[in-house]
């Protein structure tokens, strides 16, 4: 619906507005590109295959597992070698201040960048997750924050949004760290000095640390629960279960050396799962992954669930807020977590959620006015010098993105400025009220208009005001998106706080 972007270069909408008062619109500059994808979808395809050697029990693998009495041990023991070395210096991105700190962890290669959840400063003990991003990156950026689309939500929000501290760990040689792509390898360690990080943090419950992740991130995760048993339950979204199957052309590894595959296939060492852990996939995704390695194994620690009619990407908005529910219900001394078929299709089967974004505090100085926007929108210039646009990076089809606001500064022209302008927007078809903004006299007007290519769009109207600065805002977005986008600018109302008012 790219017509649905006519929002950031027409000012129409306004023009009743401009033709009598002070409050105008302009035309702000195109947005930044679309975010890209945190996860590839490669990884979900599948290629004609045998049947695992571990299933038969024979084979070269087989010999190599039996080795050792543990992934740990022959994760310690071997020595992985890197046919390229690779890395980034992506910078990160600052997270949304009081909701999460950009911190560095310490690991094998030394330290990492995370976002971690802040401090809620009530002295309290709290349960954390750690969620490991797909895609074969190994850095963060503003994805936690973008916006969650219902078939295709890799951002790990539902968890934050549902009140549990989350942390997005970064690895070896994303964002300027140290080291470089290992690809499944030291990867895993990196996941097991985030748990040690997040267990020093003197908020976060030791004992209720969780790990989650999807498509690659759930590959990671399910070799960390492998490796360590320090995870009080882990959450895997569509791993693999050989990788020598997928995106072989992600691979930095010598890929010459048989062992270097097994030594990341979660498949040959699922018996040393020792922390309940949930495998959960879509039928059309990597679903027969899921149950190659159901077959593998006897581990009652690991339980795995096929969901009908969904992918490698759709199953993840229903689900991941389902998990966040059972995490924060999970409070007795053992873990206490289960999930039925069930519930994870009565999940599938709920209609579609759309949260409040992350939000963030701005000033502007000189108008004495602090108020709290949606993080990724930005405040831009118009060709009116008395007016701001105030829209997101992005252009999504979405609410979050194709949200616009105008704000305009006008000096009040009399005592009975609101009350005439009440009394002009109702003649025009507004629905309007005189009301107070946290303690500003203010009035408060909607209505749906119609844009120039005759689709309709909400429009709603606030104008407030202290004895000397008079404020408006005006928020506009497609009709599709009025209820989502109108509880947005409700968050922002809410926020507002000028000089003189309360």
């Amino acid at each position: 619906m790219k017509n649905k972007k006519y929002l950031k270069t027409s000012a129409v909408l306004l023009a009743l507005l401009t033709t009598l008062f002070t409050a105008s619109c302009g035309t702000p500059g195109s947005a930044e590109s679309t975010p890209s994808e945190s996860s590839s979808s490669a990884e979900s395809g599948q290629s004609s295959r045998r049947e695992s050697d571990l299933v038969t029990g024979n084979g070269p693998a087989s010999d190599f597992v039996q080795q050792y009495d543990s992934f740990a041990q022959a994760h310690d023991a071997f020595t992985t070698t890197l046919a390229r070395e690779e890395n980034d210096d992506y910078p990160v991105t600052p997270p949304p201040e009081g909701l999460f700190d950009l911190v560095n962890y310490p690991s094998k290669a030394g330290d990492l960048a995370a976002y971690v959840s802040s401090d809620p400063g009530d002295g309290q003990k709290h349960p954390m997750i750690i969620w490991v991003v797909g895609g074969w990156g190994n850095g963060i950026d503003d994805f936690p924050w973008v916006y969650p689309e219902w078939d295709n939500d890799q951002t790990g929000s539902a968890f934050w949004q549902a009140g549990l501290l989350t942390m997005y760990p970064s690895f070896r040689g994303g964002n300027g760290n140290p080291g470089h792509y290992e690809a499944l390898f030291g990867e895993v360690d990196d996941i097991v000095s985030a748990y040690e990080y997040a267990a020093s943090l003197p908020y976060v419950d030791p004992e209720r640390i969780y790990l989650g992740g999807h498509s690659t991130g759930a590959t990671r995760a399910l070799l960390a629960s492998e490796y360590s048993d320090k995870f009080r339950a882990v959450f895997c979204f569509g791993a693999v279960d050989e990788i020598k199957y997928h995106n072989n052309s992600q691979f930095t590894f010598d890929t010459g050396i048989e062992e270097e595959y097994i030594m990341r296939s979660p498949i040959y060492w699922l018996d040393n799962v020792k922390s309940p852990t949930f495998l959960i996939e879509g039928r059309d995704g990597n679903s027969e992954n899921l149950e190659r390695m159901l077959q593998a194994t006897q581990n009652d620690k690991i339980q795995g669930y096929v969901i009908e009619g969904a992918d490698h990407f759709s199953v993840l908005a229903p689900t991941t807020r389902l998990v966040a529910q059972k995490i924060l219900e999970d409070t007795g001394a053992e873990p206490n977590i289960s999930l039925t078929q069930e519930e994870l299709d009565a999940a599938m089967a709920q209609p579609p959620v759309a949260p409040l974004p992350a939000m963030t505090s701005r000033s502007i100085e000189d108008l004495g006015l602090t108020f709290s926007c949606p993080y990724l929108w930005e405040i831009m210039p118009t060709d009116d010098d008395s007016t701001l646009a105030i829209y997101s990076r992005y252009e999504e089809d979405n609410p979050w993105d194709m949200s616009v606001l105008y704000l305009t500064a006008y000096t009040p022209e009399d005592d009975s400025y609101l009350q005439n302008l009440a009394e002009y927007l109702t003649q025009n078809g507004y629905t309007t009220e005189e009301t107070t903004i946290n303690g500003l006299s203010a009035v408060d007007a909607s209505t749906m208009v119609q844009g120039e290519n005759g689709e309709s769009f909400y429009q709603h109207y606030v104008t407030l005001q202290n004895d000397t600065t008079g404020l408006d805002f005006t928020f506009v977005v497609h009709e599709d998106f009025q209820e989502e986008g109108d509880a947005i600018f409700q968050a922002i109302l809410d926020s507002i706080s000028l000089g003189g008012g309360q």
